[in-house]
């Protein structure tokens, strides 16, 4: 049985002030929940509306009604299960290989895309700028079906961190250079900008190498494309050519 104060608990963790607050984050579903079980990141609590992860220990699971789930999940579909984990301490930045930067990423599907796309493009290493939406997030957890245990987020202030780096750094615009006919190194720092606007104008003016992936259509007259579909373009090509 689940108590209200649990209930409380686990809805308030949909939002990031309490997340920070109590260093905790929720993961629903049997892949993704399996993936961070598998991981280092500490379990606090499983709830379940049918016995499903054997492994875990009686005293950390509880047996809910599909009822008191409906209230606790962030899913519009309520999984079998919803588990709390603990939020690891950060991690020094590994400043080597290929990296991929967010700057103000703001839609939770494309971050959770995102690094679903590193993992497969074996990038373990991305960065976030402080206003790209909170790794946490539940929205986030989920669209990586658990690749966020396998790749390492750090937030830091792109802007410092651009000017310091001694790694080659590529922006993506809509008038860069062909990626297809560049020639791309296997350590780099790979900056994707926000959905409406963008590179940053600050940050723009640190990047040396733009790139861009051309339009083959007729017309012309696509605006732009989806960053996380862009991104999935962009590691191809440069792990082709690495």
């Amino acid at each position: 049985m689940v108590s209200k104060n649990q209930i409380k608990l686990i809805t308030g963790l949909q939002q990031k002030k309490y997340r920070n607050e109590y260093q905790l984050f929720l993961a629903e579903g049997v892949k993704v929940i399996q993936e961070l079980l598998q991981s280092n990141i500490v379990l606090d609590h499983l709830f379940e509306t049918e016995s499903i992860f054997e492994t875990v220990p009686a005293a950390q699971k509880t047996l809910i009604k599909e009822a008191d789930m409906k209230r606790m999940s962030a899913l519009n579909t309520p999984s079998s299960c919803l588990a709390v984990f603990h939020i690891p301490a950060a991690k020094p930045i590994d400043s080597k290989g290929l990296i991929v930067a967010l700057d103000d990423i703001r839609d939770p599907g494309n971050l959770g895309t995102i690094i679903r796309l590193c993992d497969w493009f074996g990038v373990t290493q991305l960065l976030c700028s402080k206003e790209t939406v909170d790794l946490y997030n539940p929205k986030v957890i989920q669209s990586t079906m658990g690749s966020v245990s396998r790749v390492q987020v750090n937030y830091v202030d792109l802007n410092a961190f651009i000017s310091e780096t001694t790694l080659p750094v590529f922006g993506t615009f809509m008038d860069g250079n062909n990626i297809y006919k560049e020639q791309l190194p296997s350590e780099g720092i790979l900056i994707f900008g926000n959905e409406a606007n963008g590179i940053s104008p600050t940050l723009e003016q640190k990047i040396k190498n733009r790139i861009a992936i051309p339009r083959f259509g007729n017309l012309q007259q696509t605006e732009s494309l989806n960053v996380a579909t862009a991104t999935a373009i962009f590691l191809s090509e440069f792990r082709r050519n690495s």
